[in-house]
Order: C-alpha cells, then sequence, then structure tokens
C-alpha cells in the first residue's frame, strides 16, 4: 500500500485535462467502481424490416446504402467502458499510454460507410411534432411525448412496405425505416427506445437527403455521447457504440473476437469485417481487465493507421473522393450539439508525425435555436457569411483547414510534453503484496469449489484429474502465502502438467 500513496496518476499540469475533478477516473482512483456502462443500441430489430427495391434506391439516394448493410454487431460493454474511462471531453481523444487517440472521420467513412461531407446536420423550420408525423408518415401516434417516437411503433406500423403500394406511401414507409435506423444506431439515445421527430423532415425529399454529412453527425452525436459518459455522475452511453467497438478492434489489440479464419478484407463498409466469423459470441473479459490492458499499453498494441495495408479499390468512388476531410480540423455538428475534431492532437493516425498540438479551447457545445430550425440556403449561397453561428460558418470552411504533416518532428519532445499533461493511470496499480492476497483467495475459492465435489460418483479418470488439481491448488497456495518468488506459482502448474 505504501507503493499506491507515492504514485501520480496525473495529470500534473492541468492545462489540458482542466475537468479531471468530474472525470471517472477520478471517481475510480478513490475506490468509487461504477461498474459496466449500460449500452444503448437498439439494433435487434432491424432485420424485420424488408424493403422493396424501390425503397432501395430511395435509402441510397438518401446516402444510408452502405451503412443499412451493416448487421447487429454483438457489443462488449465492458470493452466500451474502459474504453470511456479514458475519453476526454477537453480534447475529444482518449488519452492512452502511448497517446492521444480518436475516433475520426475516416474511421466513420470507412467503418460506417456514411458520407463526411456535405450540408451541416441541423434542424429545418417545421410545424409541430404530431403535424410532421401527419405530412411525412400519413399518421402519427397518440402518445408522441416531447416530440420522441417509440421505435416500436415505427417497426409495426411501417416495416412491411406492400408491393403495389403508391408512391406516396413507398415514400412514407422508406421515411419510417431511415428514422427508425438512425435512431438505433447512430442517433440513439439513452431515454429509451425512441427517435427524436426533429431528424424526420431531413427525410422529406430523399435526394436532399443524400446532401447532408450524416458521418459527420454520427460522430458530433458519438463524441457528445462518449463525453458525458465519461463524467462520474453517469452511467449510461448511446450513440453509434459499433462505430466505436470496431474503431478499437482495428487500433487497438485488445479485446478482439478470435478468427475461426482470416478476416476477408473485400468488405464494405469495414465493420462488416468483425461479424460473423468470431469464436465466440460475447467477451468474457471483465472491465478491470481491460481497464488494465489500457493502463499498460504499449506502441506494440497499437496500430495507428491500420487500413493502409486494405485494398482501396474496395472503397466505393463517392466514399474514396471525400477522404481529403479526414484531417480537417473542424466542427463537427448534429442539430444542437457542436463538437470538435482536432486530428492535430493525433496525426499518427493519418502516418504523420505528432508534434505538440495546440492549446485546447474551450469551446461552447450547445447551439442556441438550431434545434427548432434554421434555413441556411441565404447563407450557403453567400458563402457563408450571412448572419450564421461560428460553429456552422466554421464546418462550411472545413476545406479551409485541411491539416499536412510537418517536417523535423521529435516525437519524443511531444511525449515528454504528453506525460506531463495526461492522466497515465486509471485503475490503481496493485502492489505486489495485494497480488499475492488476490492470487490467494482465488485459489482458495478453486480449493473449495474442488473439496465440495461428489468424488465417488467420478469415474476414475476424473477423481485422477480432480487431485491432480487440488495437489497444484496446494502448491500454488503455499507459494502464495509462503511470500514466494514471482513466477513459482507458474511453474508449479507448469511441472504439474508435464507430470514432474
Amino acid at each position: 500500500m505504501e507503493m499506491e500513496s507515492h504514485i501520480n496518476p496525473g495529470p500534473i499540469y492541468k492545462s489540458v485535462l482542466y475537468d479531471q475533478d468530474n472525470h471517472i477516473s477520478s471517481a475510480i482512483w478513490n475506490g468509487q467502481e461504477r461498474g459496466v456502462l449500460r449500452c444503448h443500441e437498439h439494433t435487434s430489430m432491424l432485420e424485420q424490416w424488408r424493403l422493396t427495391p424501390k425503397q432501395a434506391e430511395l435509402v441510397e439516394m438518401a446516402g444510408f446504402s452502405y451503412f443499412r448493410s451493416i448487421p447487429t454487431i454483438v457489443l462488449d460493454n465492458s470493452l466500451i467502458s474502459a474504453l470511456v474511462e479514458r475519453w476526454r471531453r477537453e480534447t475529444n481523444t482518449f488519452h492512452l499510454p502511448v497517446g492521444e487517440m480518436t475516433v475520426t472521420l475516416e474511421d466513420v467513412a470507412l467503418i460506417l460507410g456514411l458520407p463526411i461531407d456535405g450540408n451541416p446536420v441541423i434542424g429545418v423550420p417545421v410545424k409541430t411534432p404530431h403535424s410532421v408525423c401527419e405530412d411525412l408518415l400519413g399518421k402519427a401516434p397518440k402518445d408522441l411525448n416531447g416530440g420522441m417516437l417509440k421505435l416500436n411503433w415505427l417497426r409495426e406500423c411501417f416495416s412491411r412496405c406492400p408491393d403495389d403500394a403508391p408512391v406516396e406511401e413507398i415514400e412514407r414507409h422508406t421515411r419510417a425505416y431511415l428514422l427508425y435506423l438512425v435512431g438505433c444506431t447512430i442517433f440513439s439515445t439513452t431515454t429509451g427506445n425512441k427517435v427524436s421527430v426533429t431528424f424526420l423532415p431531413l427525410f422529406e425529399k430523399f435526394d436532399e437527403a443524400g446532401k447532408y454529412a450524416w458521418g459527420a453527425a454520427a460522430l458530433a452525436f458519438l463524441y457528445r455521447a462518449l463525453g458525458n459518459a465519461s463524467l462520474k455522475s453517469q452511467g449510461t452511453i448511446s450513440g453509434s457504440l459499433t462505430l466505436l467497438q470496431c474503431w478499437s478492434y482495428y487500433h487497438l489489440n485488445i479485446g478482439q473476437p478470435k478468427f475461426n479464419e482470416e478476416p476477408n478484407h473485400s468488405y464494405f463498409p469495414f465493420a462488416l469485417r468483425w461479424k460473423g466469423r468470431s469464436t465466440g459470441s460475447r467477451s468474457k473479459t471483465n472491465i478491470v481487465a481491460y481497464r488494465k490492458a489500457l493502463d499498460s499499453l504499449q506502441p506494440s498494441d497499437v496500430k495507428w493507421f491500420p487500413y493502409k495495408d486494405f485494398d482501396y479499390t474496395v472503397i466505393p468512388e463517392d466514399i474514396k473522393n471525400k477522404m481529403i476531410l479526414r484531417t480537417s480540423k473542424t466542427m463537427l455538428i448534429c442539430f444542437g450539439k457542436a463538437e470538435r475534431h482536432l486530428p492535430d492532437r493525433c496525426l499518427r493516425q493519418f502516418g504523420m508525425p505528432q508534434p505538440i498540438p495546440e492549446d485546447v479551447q474551450i469551446w461552447e457545445r450547445k447551439i442556441p435555436a438550431v434545434d427548432q430550425g434554421v434555413d441556411l440556403s441565404k447563407d450557403m449561397e453567400s458563402g457563408g457569411k450571412g448572419k450564421m453561428r461560428s460553429e456552422i460558418r466554421e464546418w462550411l470552411e472545413r476545406r479551409l483547414h485541411i491539416l499536412e504533416g510537418e517536417e523535423g518532428v521529435d516525437e519524443s519532445t511531444y511525449m515528454e510534453w504528453y506525460e506531463n499533461i495526461t492522466r497515465k493511470f486509471v485503475g490503481r496499480p496493485e502492489s505486489l503484496e495485494s497480488e499475492f492476497q488476490r492470487i490467494a483467495a482465488a485459489m482458495r475459492e478453486i480449493a473449495n469449489i474442488a473439496d465440495s465435489l461428489l468424488v465417488e460418483q467420478m469415474e476414475s479418470q476424473d477423481r485422477k484429474l480432480l487431485d491432480e488439481i487440488k495437489s497444484t491448488v496446494h502448491v500454488c497456495l503455499t507459494d502464495v502465502v509462503g511470500n514466494s518468488k514471482n513466477g513459482r506459482c507458474k511453474n508449479a502448474v507448469k511441472r504439474k502438467r508435464e507430470g514432474g
């Protein structure tokens, strides 16, 4: 315990992580565990929707043809929770032992296949939620509380479009599907199985819907969800958790599913590569183990630029042509949410050397009045020179802020700086004495289970194996309690297995 008292988990200088006192890592360090987060994605019923060929055309026109091909991917709640403990909303990055990393516009485009370029996803001037549903869906539920539609109601009313339906009916069913799709994935909420009606007017005209930067909005929504979940007062997380988990699989050698065969690299979007070929359906690793793995992450455990060896011919041209925005230092917008995309803090993810980034700016995360509807047409025609919020103008000027690598960057200088401004540990490093006590407790539990088994009902071979287990546990327990040297328990197990 004396060793623990001398450890400073950081940050030493709070110029960057100025909100440390409210972060979940402070609570964990003080012994206040919150456990695994409740993860809100509601994709399990998506397969019940059946789209006609005409509906599929409209979905493609709206910009969701690649995205809708992604099936339900089982979430590893413990992995997601451990990642959240490393997320910092001051920088919109994960603070890891190797440096900062984040989910970028490039990751959204390649993993989800969503457009990262286009108009900002903000509200358009509309009437009441009830009238919006009547106009665009042909009906409205009775319990439209707070402008939130139940996903179940959408599925029950619109998941089957008749083959001979008139055009207006086809469009209504397709709008309902798109609203359901975004409501259970990229814009999922912690309020339950619901989606905001405010997204529905964006699907009124499908060709206009295809002009929105849905991928940028999804990333803004996920950044906000990660930031909220990183506060010690929170116990849930929403947003595109499939994106977050697949990002982790690609970039970090932690918690990846084991494949029966080598992944096929001809799939797009890239999220498809993590579905259907793993030997286990759900990870059995707990959050404490993931936390320790992240606390002790080594450079060899990181793939900074995992897509560099992929076959880029599988990436559709409309996605590939917008990839220049991957290093745009800009504002991401999703209705009233404004979140900064800061590639300058993780340039190694783009194959560039990492210098010390610029100072952190505290920005306004709420855009007043945007949720209620803003007509951008005049401002956008004038090149964003009208009377609009600076956050929206920053997005419209996104091409003016494309980052390029610097010459002569010494990354050791960055790491020296980083170690002083980051949070080094989330979990308390375990002293040798504590580790011995934990191992001893586990061994005693195994011994108690072995002693409780009914030997007389076993076959002779099973009795022999049980005796070996008891003997091995006894040797290990003796070593631990006797303050043995590191590795002796492990060697005892090896000796028993080899018959020595």
